[in-house]
């Protein structure tokens, strides 16, 4: 029987009618490729840090099950797959996942992408070194199920890379008049500024979901230089934490 399930239906549909321009790097997910080497950075520093890898090392991540949570069109899960980790792709959108096998074949990367969801996935008693949290808590419909799902998924020692987005006017300036509107980087109602999380609420949240958080720092984008950096004091509007399974 499968797992009670967190999906908003609607959410995983605004996702799938997008799924075949995830590898376009002009196109709706141009704002996931401009930011895509700021999350990788903070992703392998937090993962190498926890298991004593040398992060300079080619295959930093060799013999490591890793989760990629939303995987989408696996802009995230190929460079953990060249890294050297075995690497389980999921989403909810059925649609997402031959845009990924298909991509990732052409790539000639082996990573198992599959179409189910948190839930499902720990209640198949599934294991993970690392689960990828990455813009997909403020898409369902139970952050704290969710969240509880992803620590069930999680070896003991195993840590938990969740990025959102912060809630507060400039969030609601920049995500969605900015990135959806003057700019169009995104369909109009991709976000729903409501179900956007501070970051003492996700630290809450992912307390309460059992896993000890251990770090937070803002992603920041300049558009002077037209790039994203990583900030220890500016959590304002994107935002990543890192969190352990004790």
């Amino acid at each position: 029987m499968a797992a009670a399930t967190t999906i908003d239906t609607a959410e995983v549909a605004k996702f799938e009618a997008m799924a075949a321009e995830w590898w376009d790097e002009n196109g709706k997910f141009k704002p996931l490729h401009m930011l895509n080497p700021c999350r990788l950075g903070y992703i392998v520093d937090q993962i190498t840090a926890e298991y004593g890898r040398d992060r300079a090392a080619l295959d930093s991540l060799k013999g490591l099950r890793i989760l990629d949570i939303g995987c989408g069109g696996g802009l995230l899960s190929e460079p953990m797959a060249r890294l050297g980790a075995t690497v389980v792709g999921a989403d909810a959108a059925a649609g997402n996942i031959p845009v990924a096998q298909v991509h990732a074949a052409q790539m000639g990367l082996d990573i198992d992408y599959r179409h189910t969801t948190a839930e499902d996935l720990a209640a198949a008693g599934e294991q993970f070194d690392a689960v990828l949290n990455m813009e997909v808590v403020e898409h369902v419909a139970d952050p704290l199920a969710y969240l509880t799902a992803c620590h069930q998924l999680l070896k003991p020692g195993g840590i938990m890379i969740c990025s959102t987005l912060n809630r507060n006017p400039k969030s609601y300036m920049m995500a969605i008049i900015g990135a959806e509107h003057i700019m169009r980087w995104l369909p109009k109602g991709t976000h729903d500024w409501a179900k956007f999380i501070t970051p003492d609420e996700l630290y809450k949240l992912i307390e309460n979901a059992g896993l000890t958080p251990v770090d937070r720092k803002g992603f920041v984008f300049n558009p002077l230089l037209w790039n994203w950096s990583i900030s220890d004091r500016d959590l304002s509007v994107n935002y990543v934490t890192a969190s352990l399974k004790n």
